[in-house]
């Protein structure tokens, strides 16, 4: 009678592997910088309205959309290079990771226009108030992951000219679309948080 409810298991795959090394430490460098920026969110949250001395938000900053656009865009670039290239399609690719790579620059351009224009200007500084250190550190932060990502999408587009990126390559490509993805989705909380929150 006990056998009569017995369970048969199913041998166990001799498919299964370790997941991919690269895959495992993109993902614990996302999570590791997403409990780094989670630390300068809630700082800029903590002191918001506790400046004793002005400017203040309502009175300084812009909302910068077209910069927005332009880096949110360039998540959907990013997914059309990388689909070429999985294709094969070595000139989309080479054309859509360069669209990315300008959207990319023209990201960081206004981010700079509107420091330079904060602080000349509004006379902003990161030493002036409270909002002036928050400010520049979350908003410094987020734009320091652009630059280390624009370099990365730079070396890459650089070796796909020269005819070094191969379909071996692949996982290295996904896994900078990763990062990728990660600087634009975090930059949707910066933008709520300091444009939409804190004004």
């Amino acid at each position: 009678m006990a056998h009569a409810n017995a369970v048969t298991l199913a041998p166990e795959s001799a498919d299964w592997s370790l997941p991919s090394r690269r895959k495992v430490g993109v993902i614990g460098l996302i999570l590791t910088e997403s409990a780094l920026f989670t630390i300068f969110v809630t700082a800029y949250l903590f002191y918001i309205g506790k400046s004793a001395t002005g400017p203040y938000p309502n009175q300084v900053l812009e909302l910068p959309i077209l910069a927005t656009i332009c880096l949110l865009s360039s998540s959907l670039t990013v997914v059309l290079a990388e689909r070429a290239f999985r294709r094969g399609n070595t000139r989309g690719f080479q054309l859509w990771w360069l669209i990315t790579i300008l959207l990319a620059l023209e990201f960081l351009g206004s981010t700079a226009f509107e420091w330079r224009r904060l602080i000349f200007r509004d006379h902003l500084t990161i030493s002036t108030n409270l909002f002036g250190t928050t400010f520049y550190s979350l908003v410094g932060l987020h734009a320091s992951h652009v630059i280390v990502g624009l370099i990365l999408l730079v070396l890459v587009l650089i070796l796909s000219l020269r005819g070094g990126v191969k379909q071996a390559h692949a996982e290295h490509v996904e896994m900078l679309s990763w990062y990728w993805h990660f600087v634009d989705g975090i930059w949707v909380i910066v933008f709520t948080v300091v444009y939409i929150i804190g004004r």
